[in-house]
């Protein structure tokens, strides 16, 4: 088999063992998009929960990334979407405690729902991705970048302005 071909596989096989009922509570979290969205995540996490922030900013939300010098506080009635293949990065588990304890909503995307985090969190979205050839977390991070997307894809289908306003919101400045 070749390399692409069994990330292919793995990816398209993770992703068909999520359960629908909560990528479907996944979606109706997003459904009122006056709320204040906050994205994190650790290491290559990051880099997906960015891509999310991004996607989300280009359809209307306003989305901020912790950590980053222009995010405000977070508080009651926000969201937190944190990324943590484990469940256990101590930053992220500290950071979705903290969201939790002002009355922010968590929404954990993680491989494991016993997890610290997926206790702190109002919903989780386990992304079962523990049988890999793949180095690391390569697998949790494809197939959560995805599902991410997919649930873009869910979030605009019935905007028919939707492309056009996601390309108005697109960075100029490149």
């Amino acid at each position: 088999m070749n390399s692409l071909k069994l990330v292919q596989d793995e990816i398209s096989g993770t992703l068909d063992l999520v359960e629908q009922d909560r990528l479907a509570e996944l979606t109706n979290a997003f459904a009122d998009r006056t709320r204040r969205w906050f994205v994190s995540g650790q290491g290559r996490s990051r880099l997906v929960a960015g891509m999310a922030a991004m996607r989300l900013m280009h359809v209307g939300f306003e989305v901020h990334m912790t950590g980053e010098v222009t995010a405000p506080s977070i508080g009651e009635g926000d969201f937190l979407l944190m990324l943590s293949a484990s469940g256990e990065t101590p930053v992220s588990v500290h950071l979705a405690q903290r969201a939790a304890d002002v009355g922010a909503k968590v929404l954990a995307i993680t491989t494991r729902e016993d997890s610290s985090l997926a206790t702190i969190a109002d919903v989780v979205v386990a992304v079962p991705a523990h049988h890999s050839r793949q180095f690391g977390g390569s697998l949790f991070e494809q197939a959560s970048l995805m599902l991410l997307d997919a649930l873009i894809l869910d979030l605009v289908q019935d905007d028919p302005t939707a492309h056009e306003v996601m390309s108005r919101r697109h960075t100029n400045l490149e």
